[in-house]
């Protein structure tokens, strides 16, 4: 018998944001800590978790909790309500995808480089993540069929996404799910990151 709770999912809103850092630590394997702790001298009195949460409570720009959907438990008697998250945002035709929290171009360029991989004119799932504790229960693959939709609501062919070679679960789900790699690029090593070998730009049409 399937005994798991209901999912619903909403819009993320700005009382969500110490969530959406939590999981966009969970689906960026380590880069977001990198990025994040490049922000520690701006933000010295805050943690780097709370330094995502400031970042992702902006109103403008891809990396917005407006542009994050999450999964919602339907039994509120939990302590974590929230399943998961989708956040993406559309690639222009011609122009690149915004970088990732604005850093200045002399910092961290060297090893952010090869998650700045796009594909043009195409619907970027910039994360896609499922609390531990909620996996295995198809949440991811409604997540992508929600991503699916947005594309078709604003009329791009393609979802596009960056995935690790390395995180095989993920790169199974996705290939499996259609998405096709038709990009790669070195992983520049670092402490915080948890992967080495490639870092992989995957499409999928809609």
């Amino acid at each position: 018998m399937n005994t798991h709770t209901q999912t619903i999912f909403r819009d993320a809103a700005i009382e969500d944001c110490p969530t959406v850092a939590q999981l966009m630590r969970i689906a960026s394997d380590g880069v977001c800590d990198y990025i994040w702790s490049l922000q520690q001298k701006e933000f010295p009195s805050l943690t780097p978790i709370e330094i995502g949460a400031k970042r992702y409570a902006e109103d403008e720009g891809n990396f917005s909790y407006r542009n994050c959907t999450i999964a919602l438990s339907s039994d509120r008697s939990e302590n974590l309500p929230i399943q998961g998250m989708v956040m993406a945002f559309a690639v222009p035709p011609e122009t690149a995808v915004e970088s990732p929290q604005d850093l200045p171009e002399e910092i961290g360029l060297e090893i952010l480089a090869p998650y700045m991989m796009e594909h043009p004119n195409s619907w970027y799932i910039c994360a896609l993540a499922v609390f531990p504790q909620y996996r295995g229960q198809g949440i991811g693959t409604q997540l992508l069929d929600l991503a699916i939709k947005q594309a078709k609501e604003r009329r791009l062919p393609t979802l596009s996404l960056l995935c690790f070679e390395q995180n095989t679960g993920a790169l199974r789900l996705y290939q499996r799910y259609g998405f096709e790699i038709i990009d790669h690029a070195k992983v520049v090593p670092h402490p915080l990151i948890h992967h080495t070998g490639d870092i992989l730009l995957m499409t999928k049409s809609v």
